[in-house]
């Protein structure tokens, strides 16, 4: 997932509810990744009782628990409140099952086991619904992450490579400051090594590509964008 999304979901907090120890101490431990708060029940009761105190923005729930199943603890949720997103975790993959669990209003199923890549599928669906996916790099310039190109005064599209996306992206999140040589080859070129000529290359290619030239450098120190 792109460094972005990472910090737009830290301010959001997730409740996990999974009656089995183990899975559930894997799920959490991998949500703590994306996720500034992160809650934990083991049945429905003890989920509802946290979801009322602290109104997660997230419910991530299995079905079969104790006490509430997961399917009581969303309709109870569904109640009062529509907005909050709820993944289902479940077993079951049979079509009309499914279909029953839409009627609901959940927002996303993740069929058993879960793993990172269905994960980052669900989180990618709260993302698309509550966040932009485009920041301005210039007030007739704006970078759209998601579809990897640049948008100028509304009607031109521009294409990006993956690098280049990153390049400007980077850039963005240094604004106030120097995005330094050592940053633009530790997030850009990673493993590899980063000669003064290929990044040069690089920078022309993409300054070529712009309508507006408003990457800059700062001479031994690195790149910036040009305030707007």
């Amino acid at each position: 997932m792109e460094n972005h999304l990472l910090k737009q979901l830290k301010e959001i907090t997730i409740l996990c509810v999974e009656d089995e120890e183990g899975i559930r101490e894997f799920v959490v431990n991998t949500l703590k990744y994306y996720f500034k708060e992160v809650y934990e029940a083991n049945n429905g009761d003890e989920a509802f009782e946290i979801y009322e105190e602290y109104k997660p923005k997230i419910v991530l729930t299995d079905i079969q628990m104790p006490k509430m199943d997961g399917i009581e603890l969303v309709k109870k949720i569904r109640k009062t409140d529509n907005s909050t997103m709820i993944i289902m975790l479940t077993a079951h993959a049979n079509e009309e099952y499914l279909i029953d669990l839409i009627n609901l209003n959940i927002d996303h199923f993740i069929l058993k086991p879960l793993n990172s890549k269905k994960l980052d599928e669900a989180l990618n669906k709260y993302i698309e619904k509550h966040f932009s996916q485009e920041i301005f790099l210039h007030q007739d310039l704006k970078l759209d992450l998601s579809k990897r190109v640049l948008i100028y005064k509304e009607t031109t599209i521009i294409p990006l490579r993956k690098r280049e996306k990153d390049f400007l992206e980077l850039l963005y999140e240094n604004k106030n400051a120097i995005t330094t040589y050592a940053q633009i080859e530790i997030e850009l070129w990673q493993d590899k090594y980063m000669t003064n000529d290929a990044l040069k290359s690089f920078i022309k290619e993409l300054r070529n590509k712009m309508p507006i030239n408003i990457i800059k450098n700062s001479p031994q120190d690195g790149y910036f964008l040009e305030q707007i």
